[in-house]
């Protein structure tokens, strides 16, 4: 791609004006998960050359978090690949190799968060009973009968009755246990544990939704998530080495670690500071030598913020560095925008975005990782499932804090044991998960080992020799794992979530009133005062643009809908200056 002059007749066109001196647009981009580092290779493999990364923590990879210990690897984030077919994961991986190892009881799984489709769930009860495995085979047929029946208000345009309050938790255990109640074949014993199994189902569903509860997502919405076709994947050398792959053709110097971003101020028709505390970086200068994978040898192209240069954005760090920009991709997590959306941008977002954020969910899901000397499990089980028998009668999925360790659906067997050893994988949810995060690892492997004790009735199941577990709720940097369509929202909360800034049909009447600006006063008082000149023109399009997996409609809550996203939004780039690039080659 070749530097571009705009022609005279085009001097007030904002997207050329800046451009005229400088030559590329400057993107930056928030985050470097799956769909920030997608979006820098898309751009840079399109010819834009001045691209900027900031991720606030100290590595790449956002909620793909991949543990090594000794010859395994756990992942204490993203796990599988869902579906094959046209899944960019997918091809990525099986491409490069990643998948040689993949055994096939890993290629093809039912419930996404079994580690093996070989063997049985051992479903078990508080009083150390296992359930008859034709009771369960019964019970889950009758299950998945009313989950299908969830897809069908969305994909028919069904109308959602009252009684359901659209919960999908509402509606799902409302109608399993008529159906069971009405079953004149079960013997009152077995009608009880099938009652209480439904709790322990609506658990499992909950983790893989990570909403707090099935009572809390949207049964109008449901059946928008579209599952790709195929089987799901674990990655045997760890899901870092698809992160790994899209960083390969990122220079070194693109990326910036350890820098967390403060708040973006946007729709600033030019804006430079004052003052010698802050010097914002020039064009090229990222305050890094060139190293492995950097452009080696290439002097940055100045040094300083001109005053004439028109920058429309600029993003201001925590520390105190303001990098001016053309447009910022904000790859933050939904959870991350809850918190701090009102600081988090100057001016304050368009209402209908505030409103989105507030509809859309995002819960904690978070794993528990035992490793045992030896297993005290059969080799036909592939996972123990938690169903009290007190719960037949029960309509919430809340625990007092005390009893967070309820909210554990079970374990999973990690599978082969030749690669992992002997080690369970606990699935926990919702407040539970945060009040879990909050424990230490001593008091959760003890309450851990308990449960297996009380569920399996073997009393003699020593205590793990090891233990590793996720804490994403209270992560700063995420407050939560992934994204659902919470009661009240819809997909076109999505939609919204994912439009760019400013707005093309009201862009100076759309802004939130939540935070206000003072004339003169762009920048935070945690930073030294850094006043800029906001002399207003022409509005440059698309300045802040929104990816992650909470901004795709369809395939929200999954790595391929992260990655996808992040090149939606650099193809926005791409074609909104695709002309501008023509013009210089």
């Amino acid at each position: 791609m070749q530097s571009c002059e705009s022609s005279g007749d085009s001097a007030d066109d904002p997207l050329s004006r800046g451009l005229r001196r400088r030559g590329q647009p400057r993107v930056v981009v928030i985050g470097a998960g799956l769909a920030g580092l997608a979006a820098a290779k898309a751009l840079l493999e399109q010819g834009f050359t001045d691209v900027t990364v900031l991720e606030a923590s100290s590595h790449i990879g956002g909620r793909v978090q991949s543990v090594k210990l000794g010859h395994a690897t756990f992942e204490l984030g993203a796990t599988w690949i869902h579906g094959s077919h046209g899944n960019p994961i997918y091809h990525l991986a099986e491409a490069n190799g990643l998948l040689e190892e993949t055994t096939d009881g890993e290629r093809s799984v039912g419930r996404i968060s079994l580690y093996s489709k070989n063997g049985v769930a051992c479903y078990l009860t508080n009083h150390g009973r296992r359930i008859p495995k034709d009771v369960v085979e019964e019970f889950s047929d009758l299950y998945n009968e009313v989950y299908n029946l969830t897809q069908e208000f969305f994909r028919h345009d069904k109308p959602v009755n009252a009684e359901s309050q659209n919960s999908v938790g509402v509606f799902t255990r409302e109608e399993v246990r008529n159906r069971i109640r009405n079953d004149p074949d079960d013997p009152e014993a077995t009608k009880r544990l099938k009652l209480a199994m439904i709790q322990q189902y609506l658990k499992v569903e909950s983790c893989e939704s990570s909403s707090h509860s099935m009572d809390e997502v949207s049964l109008s919405a449901f059946g928008e998530w579209t599952e790709i076709p195929g089987a799901h994947h674990i990655i045997p050398s760890g899901f870092m080495r698809v992160v790994e792959l899209l960083a390969e053709g990122i220079p070194a110097h693109v990326i910036q670690l350890g820098k967390p971003v403060r708040c973006i101020h946007w729709d600033q028709a030019s804006a430079r500071p004052r003052g010698p505390e802050i010097e914002p970086r020039g064009e090229g200068d990222h305050n890094h030598d060139a190293g492995e994978g950097g452009q080696g040898g290439e002097e940055p192209q100045g040094g300083r913020w001109d005053e004439d240069e028109q920058w429309p954005v600029v993003v201001e760090c925590e520390d105190c560095e303001l990098i001016p920009a053309d447009h910022v991709i904000v790859t933050v997590s939904l959870g991350v925008l809850k918190r701090q959306y009102t600081s988090f941008f100057r001016p304050g977002l368009p209402t209908e975005k505030v409103a989105a954020i507030h509809r859309l969910g995002i819960g904690t899901t978070d794993k528990i990782f035992l490793e045992f000397e030896e297993p005290f499990w059969g080799p036909e089980c592939n996972s123990l499932q938690f169903v009290w028998e007190d719960e037949a009668e029960s309509h919430t999925l809340t625990y007092p804090p005390e009893l967070w360790y309820r909210k554990i659906c079970g374990f999973d067997v990690l599978y082969p044991p030749e690669r992992y050893g002997h080690v369970l994988s606990g699935w926990i949810c919702g407040e539970e998960a945060l009040v879990m995060e909050k424990c230490d690892d001593e008091a959760v492997a003890e309450i851990c080992t308990e449960m297996l004790r009380q569920f399996t009735g073997n009393p003699n199941i020593p205590k793990p020799r090891r233990i590793l577990r996720s804490a994403w709720g209270s992560n700063p940097y995420f407050r939560g794992s992934y994204s659902y369509t919470q009661v009240g929202s819809s997909g076109a909360d999505v939609e919204k979530l994912a439009k760019p800034l400013p707005y093309t049909e009201s862009s100076k009447t759309a802004h939130g009133s939540s935070t206000k600006q003072q004339p003169g006063h762009l920048f935070s008082s945690k930073c030294p005062e850094q006043p800029l000149d906001a002399n207003r023109g022409a509005v440059k399009p698309m300045q802040v643009l929104f990816s992650g997996e909470a901004t795709h409609r369809k395939y929200y809550s999954t790595t391929h809908g992260a990655l996808l996203s992040g090149q939606r939004e650099a193809a926005r780039l791409i074609e909104m200056y695709r002309d501008l690039f023509q013009q210089g080659t």
